[in-house]
């Protein structure tokens, strides 16, 4: 007996811990599940969702006449889920059915597989259920919408199983045109436009639930619903003329690859306004091709003889005039120790001050700044600030240098610090500066700021507009801005710029300049690299629009002056936009009398070309091969027929056809076209070989 009592103890005492333990476990679990129950649920909660910054959609740059010049364009990376439920319905039914008509429609979307190579691929990821299975990234919107309209894809993410995850990517439609005016939109480093209006430009941040999936993938929990939703960004509309921003580019950069130049800048302002038109910057790379790497615009350097107009306007206005005689020397002077010399010996002694403007004289300047500013140098500093020298010149773009100045009392101060400083060394300015003073003179001495940005939109509605700014003093007096727009004028038609602009049909005002660049610690020019520059205005009697070249040479090259480098490229640009803005709205006498010539060149499509020799009973000979389009050169005895290629994708050379057929090959390649004038073609705004954009815009004249 004593031993079933012991053992019915034991029973009962388990039989009573384990009810103890069954109600503490149950207890437990009503204390979790009722008072803790939130806390962990929030707990649960926090690790599968979450928050997340929605960045703004960033808003657009155009340029003055409508033109994308940076936007956003979405992009997607498309995800697979093969563990949705209804894909493995009755073994995956409805898989198996729509499989081989998705893979079809992928392979003629995509062109990158076979539909076999397709179906083999996601039929190994659906057997496998994959989660979350990378099945493309950064597509297009185009693409993105015929995927979402193809069969199983169609019928939803739940369903079918592919998740599209949207993100905005910054596209510049016309690629590297202005790269570095407009800028880059990124998180750090931010340049150009892209910087100096960010705050405009980007927005307000949304907010939004999302729910972790496997592969570290998010996805909103209720798609297209947010806890904040985010704000597009302004967009801004700059002065930029695409058509003037092509010429510019192509004028500089032909002009650098050919004297392989290292660095160099060409700007056009509009006389008028201030707005800057175009800004190229082009720098070389190490394997010898040039792209916009920095705003050289915006940087200092020594300018050498544009300065020269400084020194010129500070005399004029302190009691000099142009018939101011002043001794050249012969081209070679030596002042405290320190040897002034001309661009080459000349033997000029005795003349005036116009003559030795005209003709660059390092010599004269500096005997002009010994003459008048040496005993008083306060003159010459106190009209530096007149002319805005020692400030910036409120372009609205960041990062611009401030020029250095060296004054008297400073440690740089010394002897010859003035008469150098009168030709333009011992002081660094930047080519912007530079522009604007030229421009103030173009402008009859009113100085106006240059800015690149003239509105401010939201959701297309103008909410700011940038108005001209001038500044509210004159830079000279009347007759001295008389006096120097006739010294700028005698460069072009007697001086240093002669050759350049002697069968000009317009007249130019300007200066040449060339000068050593200092070596990278700023002292000496052993490196004997020059800058070439040439700086103006035109029409010199109605100026339109002030130019600005900058370039800096390679060591030791031989074509280095600024008449040679600079000169040619201002002419091309000049010339451009002269005969397409200037042309038809001024009656200006040509310096030269053009000859008519019987010499003619034509182009035209090859059945056209064979129907008119029909009717005029026309021989030629035909050198064209199979091409359906010529080019047709000759006189009245001989025409010879050349083929004019037309390559899909590339810009042809359409000069010499008329508006009919240059508009029918330009419309074919997704090219919107602005034409100027009457005639066949006489110029085009996009270059013969030039890779076309759809939907970009081409500047044709007419004859």
């Amino acid at each position: 007996m004593d031993v079933k009592r012991d053992i019915l103890w034991r029973v009962y005492l388990s039989y009573v811990l384990i009810i103890i333990v069954c109600i503490a476990i149950f207890g437990k679990a009503l204390y979790i599940q009722q008072v803790q129950g939130s806390y962990w649920r929030s707990l649960s909660d926090s690790l599968h969702q979450r928050i997340i910054n929605i960045p703004a959609e960033r808003g657009t740059i155009y340029s003055e006449d409508g033109q994308m010049l940076s936007t956003n364009m979405p992009k997607f990376d498309i995800l697979i889920d093969f563990r949705v439920e209804p894909l493995h319905v009755q073994n995956g039914k409805l898989f198996r059915e729509k499989i081989d008509t998705l893979c079809d429609s992928l392979s003629y979307l995509f062109k990158d597989k076979t539909p076999q190579e397709y179906k083999q691929e996601l039929t190994a990821a659906f057997e496998a259920s994959v989660p979350n299975y990378e099945f493309k990234k950064k597509i297009g919107y185009d693409q993105f919408s015929k995927l979402f309209d193809f069969p199983l894809v169609k019928l939803g993410r739940y369903t079918s199983g592919f998740i599209a995850i949207e993100k905005n990517t910054r596209l510049n439609p016309y690629e590297k045109l202005g790269y570095r005016t407009i800028g880059l939109a990124r998180e750090q480093n931010q340049v150009g436009l892209e910087s100096s209006y960010d705050t405009v430009l980007r927005g307000q941040n949304g907010k939004q639930l999302v729910r972790a999936i496997a592969g570290g993938v998010t996805v909103p929990v209720q798609e297209g619903e947010y806890e904040v939703t985010p704000q597009t960004g302004k967009d801004i509309v700059t002065n930029i003329d695409v058509f003037i921003q092509e010429v510019t580019e192509k004028a500089l950069h032909n002009m650098m690859v050919g004297n392989a130049a290292k660095q160099g800048v060409a700007m056009v302002m509009e006389v008028k306004t201030g707005k800057i038109k175009a800004i190229a910057n082009l720098g070389r790379l190490e394997n010898g091709s040039y792209s916009e790497i920095e705003n050289y615009a915006t940087q200092a350097t020594e300018p050498g003889s544009t300065f020269k107009l400084v020194t010129l306007l500070t005399a004029l206005e302190n009691g000099a005039t142009l018939n101011s005689p002043v001794n050249l020397e012969g081209g070679f002077w030596t002042y405290k120790g320190g040897d002034v010399k001309d661009a080459e010996p000349h033997g000029i002694h005795e003349t005036n001050l116009l003559h030795a403007f005209e003709h660059s004289s390092n010599v004269g300047m500096a005997k002009l700044a010994v003459q008048y500013f040496v005993p008083k140098p306060e003159l010459y500093f106190k009209n530096l600030s007149k002319l805005r020298i020692d400030s910036l010149s409120g372009l609205d773009l960041t990062g611009e240098a401030h020029s250095t100045i060296f004054k008297p009392g400073s440690s740089s101060w010394n002897a010859i610090t003035l008469p150098w400083m009168a030709f333009g060394y011992t002081v660094r300015v930047t080519p912007i500066q530079t522009l604007t003073l030229y421009n103030a003179i173009a402008n009859n001495g009113v100085m106006m700021r240059p800015y690149l940005v003239n509105a401010i939109k939201e959701e297309g509605r103008t909410i700011k507009s940038i108005a001209p700014k001038a500044y509210p003093w004159a830079i000279a007096s009347p007759n001295t801005i008389k006096a120097a727009r006739i010294a700028l004028e005698g460069v072009c038609m007697n001086g240093t710029a002669k050759k350049i602009f002697e069968k000009s049909l317009y007249k130019v005002a300007g200066k040449t300049g060339t000068s050593l660049v200092a070596e990278p610690n700023g002292i000496g020019y052993k490196n004997n690299i020059f800058q070439s520059s040439f700086v103006g205005y035109f029409p010199a009697e109605n100026p339109q629009y002030t130019i600005a070249v900058v370039i800096i040479n390679h060591p030791n090259a031989q074509n280095r002056f600024g008449s040679s480098v600079a000169g040619p490229v201002w002419r091309e640009i000049a010339d451009r936009l002269y005969s397409t803005y200037i042309q038809n709205k001024m009656e200006v006498i040509p310096n030269f009398q053009l000859k008519d010539s019987q010499i003619y060149n034509y182009a035209t499509s090859k059945i056209s070309l064979k129907m008119i020799a029909k009717n005029l009973s026309l021989s030629y000979k035909d050198s064209s091969l199979n091409n359906d389009w010529v080019m047709i050169q000759g006189d009245k005895r001989d025409i010879k027929i050349m083929p004019n290629p037309i390559k899909a994708g590339f810009m042809p050379n359409i000069v010499g056809m008329k508006l009919q057929d240059a508009l029918w090959i330009c419309e074919n390649n997704g090219l919107m076209v602005k034409s100027v004038g009457r005639g066949k073609v006489m110029s085009q705004s996009i270059v013969e070989g030039q890779k076309i954009i759809r939907g970009q815009q081409i500047q044709i004249q007419l004859n």
